[in-house]
């Protein structure tokens, strides 16, 4: 007794792709009368947001709008991660290590997707930058509170480049209250000193407006979380992740530098900076200086 083959053509699976003719249907249960609701579009502001790209060349050059969408797309980043790097500050001086530790780690993810969108603007050839770099005038990367705001947070302060911003009020006065604020790095070693770390005084009293320094007396306090690691496991971790933090940061700097070295080569930056020259000395900057220099001590 032979079985017959099921005829494929009236098979369910197939029935129901011919009825739908490769489309969805919509559920009952979905909103589709939206008028005086709040609407994905509402919610998120994509009437301004999705009409904020307004190139400046004439006639209009295709890639300049790539170019303006990588920018204002890591601004939002940078938003983003003043955000997490301001409350990870309020939860360690609140004594909540474990949660702030958790705001670190969302910073290094947001670190390592800025990292990546450079693999996107350097697509952008020297001819095809060349025929719109002109109208960009003075504006440039150089000029971004919100980045300044983030190096100040971890460390890098620079009076100095209050004065970027003095026509500008909102810009000034969120710098200026970043400038005056313990750094991420400072909040850590007060946290660790009442956790028993002899952490100097000198660096628990220090200027919190001045630019963080090197300060060798604190190498032996954090050589102690790395020699027992088992007695400071949360303290260990939160060392590691600085490390981390602070790598992903230099890489950001460094794909920043290849990608404008490939792009305007040796030329001067449109805000008047040696461009190449100035971002490469940017890479001998530090956050944590004696979290890289306790590795020269351990195990010798």
């Amino acid at each position: 007794m032979s079985v017959e083959s099921p005829n494929p053509e009236s098979s369910p699976a197939t029935q129901a792709t011919t009825t739908a003719e490769n489309t969805r249907a919509l559920e009952g249960g979905i909103v589709t009368d939206l008028e005086g609701k709040m609407t994905y579009g509402s919610y998120l502001g994509l009437d301004q947001l999705l009409t904020a790209q307004r190139p400046v060349s004439t006639p209009e050059h295709h890639d300049e709008m790539l170019f303006i969408i990588q920018h204002q797309t890591t601004e939002l980043w940078l938003k983003q991660l003043l955000h997490e790097l301001s409350s990870a500050r309020e939860l360690l001086a609140r004594d909540d290590l474990r949660e702030a530790l958790k705001r670190i780690a969302r910073v290094k993810r947001i670190q390592d997707v800025m990292t990546q969108q450079w693999a996107v603007l350097a697509t952008l050839t020297p001819t095809e930058y060349a025929q719109f770099r002109g109208a960009l005038g003075n504006s440039s990367g150089f000029q971004s509170v919100q980045y300044r705001a983030v190096e100040f947070a971890l460390g890098n302060k620079n009076e100095k480049m209050l004065g970027v911003f003095r026509d500008h009020p909102a810009n000034l006065a969120l710098l200026t209250a970043e400038w005056e604020k313990p750094t991420l790095y400072d909040e850590f070693l007060r946290f660790a000193a009442r956790r028993g770390l002899p952490i100097p005084a000198e660096i628990l009293d220090r200027d919190v407006r001045e630019p963080y320094r090197m300060t060798p007396e604190l190498v032996p306090a954090i050589r102690e979380i790395y020699q027992d690691p088992s007695r400071y496991w949360d303290l260990y971790e939160a060392c590691e992740d600085l490390v981390d933090l602070e790598d992903n940061f230099q890489f950001w700097r460094f794909r920043h530098l290849k990608t404008v070295a490939r792009t305007i080569g040796m030329k001067v930056g449109t805000g008047g900076s040696s461009g190449v020259g100035f971002l490469q000395r940017a890479l001998d900057l530090t956050f944590f200086p004696e979290l890289y220099a306790v590795r020269t001590e351990i195990g010798s």
